[in-house]
């Protein structure tokens, strides 16, 4: 079993503790809109978020050309530089292409690398392994692994994860899973910094030892998340409890109703910070119902939408 120490605010995490997982703005036409993401991420960071996952799941990398990933790890590296981590989503289902893309990125400046349990394939937990291995292997770049088994159709078995803690690159996991008996046996026999991939189970992962949130909701809550986060990092229960309510309808405004890069894009609308709410298909815009349903949501966390 790993010997953990007590995490604690101010440690230098190679992540980050709180952070968002973009959306990736387009323009009217459907192109990518990097000016729009420059403005998003820096408002994420002075809200409050210490790293910035971008082309992730909510940022439609899968609808994205290599080309259109890389202007966005550019544009918002550019736009943050050092005030936070950026973490490139460069996982795909083919290990040679997420390699490239990989390359690519760490090239650009990026902070860390995002890889997603191959997805469509179902290979084997071997099979799995090896194409973890192998991206990390390919860059001097940190690793997270993003273990999303709703998405990718299989889960990372916690043995697993625990063979692949050993590898160097990799230093974290994004756990998207909702098994919390996995998670605590990844917390109690790697040194991995683990953070919930899933907004509404921030507290009780950290309970067990994770160390922050990869949050969609942290688009327009990241001062909240903060408060959370912080308060669990420094053994305030009672703070981080107030939070994770506080939290509770926001979190199903943007992640109950829809998929949560379209329900963020409508918040970020609404609020002003983004001029349309864009999504590439197969998303679509929400019915008016599921519209009306994410106001009532917000209106119940103190929102005037």
């Amino acid at each position: 079993m790993a010997e953990t120490a007590l995490h604690t605010p101010g440690k230098n995490y190679t992540f980050g503790t709180v952070l968002t997982a973009m959306v990736t703005p387009f323009k009217e036409n459907g192109e990518v809109d990097y000016e729009s993401a420059a403005k998003l991420a820096t408002k994420l960071v002075d809200d409050g978020c210490d790293g910035l996952v971008v082309t992730g799941t909510t940022g439609e990398t899968s609808t994205l050309t290599d080309e259109e990933n890389l202007g966005m790890f550019k544009a918002v590296k550019d736009a943050v530089g050092d005030r936070c981590k950026v973490i490139a989503g460069t996982g795909t289902n083919d290990t040679a292409h997420s390699i490239q893309l990989s390359k690519r990125a760490a090239e650009i400046g990026v902070d860390g690398l995002l890889i997603v349990t191959p997805y469509y394939n179902k290979p084997s937990q071997a099979g799995i392994q090896a194409h973890f291995e192998a991206i990390a292997s390919a860059t001097e770049l940190p690793v997270m692994l993003y273990d999303i088994p709703g998405r990718a159709g299989i889960a990372i078995a916690p043995e697993t994860i625990i063979a692949l803690s050993k590898h160097p690159k990799i230093v974290a996991l994004k756990d998207a899973k909702a098994d919390y008996q996995s998670t605590t046996t990844v917390l109690a026999n790697t040194d991995l910094d683990v953070y919930s991939g899933d907004d509404g189970l921030t507290l009780p992962l950290m309970a067990a030892g994770a160390v922050g949130v990869v949050s969609v909701t942290a688009h327009v809550a990241a001062a909240k998340y903060r408060i959370l986060v912080d308060a669990m990092l420094a053994g305030d229960l009672a703070t981080a409890r107030a939070a994770h309510f506080e939290l509770d309808p926001i979190q199903r405004a943007v992640m109950s109703h829809v998929q949560g890069a379209v329900a963020a894009k409508h918040i970020l609308n609404w609020q002003g910070v983004l001029p349309n709410t864009v999504v590439r298909l197969p998303l679509v815009a929400p019915s008016e119902t599921e519209l009306e349903t994410i106001r009532t949501d917000l209106r119940e966390g103190g929102w005037e939408i």
